[in-house]
């Protein structure tokens, strides 16, 4: 879990874009019509669902993503993938913000990472505990992430900027894997015993800790890199020299594929 949580201080600084802030709601209306087609969130739609999550601060789009048309689609397919974005970004950065705090606070493995030996990284300085990790355990997790990537888009019923559930992660029980089902999401079940007022409440909450994690990520690894840049973590926070943007080291980096 630790090489995930580490992963993922490299992916959530990605989540700090306009699109995080687009202020809208957190799961999508699909509604069905007398012809029976699926009608997606609208600006309207999102408008009221701002003032849920945040009625101080209500629809807050600036560069007007949610009215835009992404590669020639429509304006509510256009909605769809930003949500998707969102919540998506959000969660990595809950998962990140809490893995730099573990960190920092010394916890880790004590068994072996590598199949030689090598021990977990012992070190509270999360940036260098990445460092410490070969790129071979690193390329591990780019390819699990991947596969959870692919996973999301080819196996939900309906994809999101086709009149799904932006933020829904399609579980491994359909896809009868030997040993028993698989959730990620709801292992235990808890999830589909909730009413759906207590669902929709536990989305609003999960898109605003999202945003309060993506914040708070993109500050730790700033006033890590650039001691003082953020004045509320000035001494709090262990100055890092290496490169915050380079997941990986110059052991794989000159073999990859070189862009201009």
């Amino acid at each position: 879990m630790k090489l995930a949580i580490l992963a993922t201080l490299i992916g959530s600084t990605a989540a700090f874009t306009a699109s995080s802030f687009n202020g809208v709601g957190v799961q999508t209306s699909i509604r069905s019509s007398s012809s029976s087609t699926l009608k997606m969130e609208t600006i309207e739609d999102l408008e009221v669902l701002a003032l849920k999550l945040n009625p101080i601060v209500p629809a807050f789009d600036p560069l007007g993503l949610s009215r835009s048309n992404f590669w020639g689609s429509t304006q509510e397919e256009t909605i769809g993938f930003i949500r998707e974005a969102e919540i998506k970004h959000g969660r990595i950065a809950m998962f990140a913000f809490v893995g730099y705090l573990a960190t920092a606070n010394g916890w880790h493995f004590d068994w072996a990472m590598s199949l030689d030996g090598t021990p977990f990284p012992d070190t509270t300085n999360p940036p260098e505990a990445w460092d410490a990790i070969p790129d071979g355990g690193k390329l591990q997790i780019f390819a699990f992430v991947g596969f959870l990537e692919f996973w999301r888009e080819v196996n939900s019923e309906k994809h999101y900027m086709r009149g799904g559930k932006p933020g829904e992660f399609p579980d491994f029980d359909s896809a009868k894997i030997p040993g028993g089902a698989l959730n990620l999401y709801d292992p235990l079940g808890t999830a589909r015993k909730q009413t759906t007022e207590d669902k929709a409440n536990g989305l609003i909450k999960e898109l605003n800790n999202g945003r309060a994690a993506m914040l708070g990520i993109i500050a730790f690894v700033s006033e890590a890199k650039i001691p003082g840049s953020v004045p509320l973590l000035k001494g709090l926070i262990q100055p890092y020299d290496g490169e915050i943007m380079a997941p990986l080291t110059k052991s794989i980096l000159p073999h990859l594929p070189q862009f201009s």
